[in-house]
């Protein structure tokens, strides 16, 4: 049975909806493609928490974050687009920019480490919850099950991770995954 895709809530209910995991809310940003920007945004507010939690770091911290924020988003996207596809599932690359992007929604809480002791604990369970709600993207972007969905970002983790410190290592060593 096909779920009823809702239609065109607000930002903020968009981003409470893809934090607390709602699939339908997933749906709604895939079939919306109006909403690449608002995707964008919230990748944005995760750089901007980013940006704060490594404040104590200095700027080139800071202005590392910020970017590796959306090169990460682009690459997690054009990887699980291509090994998502080769797996037979259906979506293009835009549904999946906009549904990881929501999936990012709780990288906000990355703030957070700027709270001595508890800030890296935060930051950790923001990344768990991050990559929970990128299997649920990625599940209902490509149509597919959710073993699919974890075989998908599982295969894409090893590219995603290299493509990440190929990127660090570029930024002086600085990015959103390091402290």
């Amino acid at each position: 049975m096909e779920q009823q895709v809702r239609v065109q809530h607000s930002f903020v209910e968009r981003v409470r909806g893809a934090a607390m995991l709602d699939v339908p809310t997933y749906e709604e940003v895939e079939a919306d493609a109006g909403a690449t920007g608002q995707a964008a945004l919230v990748v944005a507010l995760v750089a901007i928490a980013s940006a704060i939690a490594q404040v104590r770091s200095g700027v080139p911290s800071v202005l590392a974050g910020a970017v590796s924020a959306f090169v990460a988003w682009a690459i997690w996207s054009g990887i699980t687009y291509v090994i998502g596809t080769w797996l037979g599932g259906t979506a293009t690359w835009g549904e999946l920019l906009r549904t990881i992007g929501f999936a990012h929604a709780p990288g906000i809480l990355i703030v957070a480490g700027v709270i001595p002791v508890v800030g890296g604990l935060v930051a950790l369970i923001a990344f768990i919850w991050v990559l929970i709600a990128g299997i649920i993207a990625i599940r209902q972007a490509l149509d597919f099950g959710t073993g699919r969905a974890i075989l998908t970002a599982v295969l894409g983790f090893i590219p995603w991770l290299i493509a990440m410190a190929v990127v660090e290592a570029a930024m002086g060593g600085h990015t959103i995954f390091s402290s």
